[in-house]
């Protein structure tokens, strides 16, 4: 004989409507708020880099590195005036950090020694390649770096020490002109310091010692000696 034991009808829904009440928590306005204030100044932030940025490659373009800049005062007035808007923004920015380590080509600059050579170079039969700042922080080195095309350069080494959150002491070690099969070693001269006063995954701002500025992107390589 088959026993049948009946076994209580349950409601899908009403079991479903238990674990709603069970399982959800009561919002919190104030942490929610909190939330959607700091995306929403995060969000306004990275905006205001992104126009300020791109406010300065607009004016930097065209300019040979700052050759012609150097003959032309206002657009020199309204460059600076860019790159102190960058400042405002990397202002308590950490950019000595890891960050920092790259192959740097130079953009703009206002360092005459520099502007001298990429505007004199076809005075010695060559030209200006890419003017690099090499930095690597956990090795504590830097290289100046003034290219040549197809196969001279002319670099100058140093160590460096962070010094601050943005600034970065440097000490000149040596310096090398190297030619396709020759090298002219010079001796270590110098010494100052950079700050970074802006930072990002594409571009550094940067004042020295002298007071000159300089602006950089990352290599799309890595220069080694």
């Amino acid at each position: 004989m088959a026993l049948s034991f009946p076994l209580p009808a349950f409601s899908t829904a009403a079991i479903s409507s238990k674990l709603r009440v069970s399982t959800t928590r009561k919002s919190n306005p104030l942490r929610s708020h909190q939330r959607l204030t700091l995306i929403t100044a995060s969000s306004t932030r990275t905006d205001e880099a992104t126009l300020a940025k791109n406010d300065l490659i607009e004016l930097i373009s065209g300019e040979e590195r700052g050759v012609k800049t150097e003959r032309n005062p206002s657009k020199r007035s309204k460059i600076i005036k860019a790159v102190d808007a960058m400042e405002v923004l990397g202002k308590g920015s950490v950019t000595t950090g890891l960050s920092l380590s790259a192959t740097w080509r130079m953009l703009w600059t206002t360092e005459k020694e520099q502007l001298f050579i990429i505007n004199n170079a076809s005075l010695f039969g060559t030209q200006t390649g890419d003017v690099l700042q090499v930095i690597d922080v956990e090795k504590g080195v830097l290289n100046n770096v003034i290219t040549f095309p197809p196969s001279g350069v002319f670099f100058v080494r140093s160590n460096i020490e962070v010094a601050s959150p943005q600034r970065v002491n440097f000490r000149f070690t040596s310096a090398v002109l190297r030619g396709k099969d020759w090298e002219f070693p010079l001796p270590p001269f110098g010494q100052g310091w950079f700050e970074s006063i802006y930072l990002d995954d594409d571009i550094r701002v940067a004042i020295d010692v002298r007071g000159d500025y300089l602006v950089v992107d990352r290599a799309p390589y890595s220069w080694r000696e």
